[in-house]
């Protein structure tokens, strides 16, 4: 794969700041196309289906933020010379080319994009048919900009193949992919990780718990589950389930208090039976299946536990691996958990919302991963890499 500088790639980035903010009205236009032809009833996908003036202000945005970043590649990890005389050094380089795979959401067909670019990668872009409209004029963007700085247009591409075509490109690609990200549901993961011939990095999923220990400040509780659940429903870091400790004191009138101010914002509330009369027009969870779901929706599930090991247990068991969060006075007892919970951000008293590239301080993202290799969380422009070993050598045999 051919390397390019440091230069070439910020000018072609630069090229597209300009280009993006003078497609403004044709990337509205599209956008306005595909929300014509959606069905509104799925609320989630319709929110991350939208592209205002404020998102492409967004877009741009990213895009300059990995201008700024220092180049990601040939950076230097560990050197040393070993007894024998040679000298090693390991320095990042690129995966090559990565396909993502998503669905809505045409901030990604950005932001998947220049980051995989800044990174030296190409990048195959697989979004839904719901965004076909706006991605077109967004990719159409991208190859301005390349073909501005004599760069090809294979750099970033955009795919539109239905369900079994997909089906058979990752049975058998007809370029080489060393990387896939499936962005999205259930589904959609399973879907790629039956058919794909290469490495599967996991993102999107979220089934985000909070665990609301006896001792919690209930002052911070409030704004921390309200925000968690209700600032942006259709995101991979909302939060879909609360476990109250059954040793909290006054516990009926403060769950009354947090449902009314659930429900205040639209949600709807599911309990188990120890619950149910404790929080105000709330619903029987129907089976265990609803433990385990992501809900993407104005719902959110409440249960009751016997303490933190619990807890801990009952999320490691049921959530996504996304985000946690313990409401606790007790530092001990929150590093505990933090420690003891798996998943890829864990909080204490602080609003699953943040588990972002952008509120962590990464930057743009690619995704959020909740893989175990090569890493987890956000992926950012440092994390879109892979590395190398460089030996020099004066006639060393072994």
């Amino acid at each position: 794969m051919e390397i390019l500088t440091t230069t070439q790639k910020n000018n072609v980035l630069s090229s597209m700041i300009t280009i993006i903010d003078d497609s403004r009205e044709a990337i509205l236009k599209a956008n306005q196309q595909d929300l014509d032809a959606f069905d509104r009833d799925d609320r989630a996908l319709y929110d991350r289906l939208v592209v205002d003036s404020a998102k492409v202000d967004g877009m741009i945005q990213a895009i300059r933020t990995v201008k700024d970043q220092p180049d990601p590649i040939g950076q230097v990890r560990s050197s040393g010379v070993l007894d024998n005389g040679l000298r090693i050094e390991n320095r990042t380089a690129p995966f090559g080319t990565i396909l993502i795979i998503y669905e809505s959401r045409p901030d990604v067909t950005i932001e998947a994009a220049v980051l995989a670019f800044k990174a030296n990668n190409k990048i195959l872009l697989k979004g839904g048919k719901e965004a076909v409209h706006t991605n077109r004029v967004l990719v159409g963007c991208w190859h301005r900009a390349l073909a501005e700085n004599n760069l090809s247009a294979d750099w970033i591409q955009l795919i539109t193949l239905d369900r079994e075509a997909t089906r058979e490109f990752l049975r058998n690609p007809t370029q080489p992919v060393d990387l896939i990200v499936p962005r999205g549901g259930e589904q959609l993961i399973r879907f790629v990780k039956e058919h794909a011939q290469c490495a599967v990095l996991v993102s999107g999923r979220g089934n985000n718990f909070a665990y609301i220990a006896a001792d919690a400040d209930w002052a911070k509780v409030l704004p921390v589950v309200i925000n968690s659940k209700t600032d942006k429903i259709s995101a991979c870091n909302a939060l879909d389930k609360v476990l109250v400790d059954k040793a909290t004191p006054g516990l009926p009138e403060k769950l009354k208090q947090l449902g009314d101010a659930l429900r205040a914002k639209s949600m709807q509330l599911l309990a188990d039976e120890q619950l149910l009369p404790l929080l105000n027009e709330s619903e029987p969870i129907a089976d265990e299946s609803v433990w385990y779901e992501e809900f993407l929706a104005p719902k959110i599930c409440f249960g009751q536990v016997d303490g933190l090991e619990t807890a801990i247990g009952k999320i490691n068991q049921y959530s996504g691996g996304h985000s946690t969060v313990i409401l606790t006075t007790d530092k001990q007892k929150a590093d505990l958990f933090m420690e003891q919970v798996d998943s890829a951000a864990v909080y204490h008293n602080a609003s699953t919302r943040f588990t972002d590239g952008g509120a962590m301080g990464v930057g743009a993202e690619l995704a959020i991963s909740t893989d175990k290799l090569h890493h987890r969380g956000p992926l950012g422009l440092e994390q879109l890499v892979t590395n190398k070993y460089y030996v020099y050598g004066d006639g060393q045999v072994r």
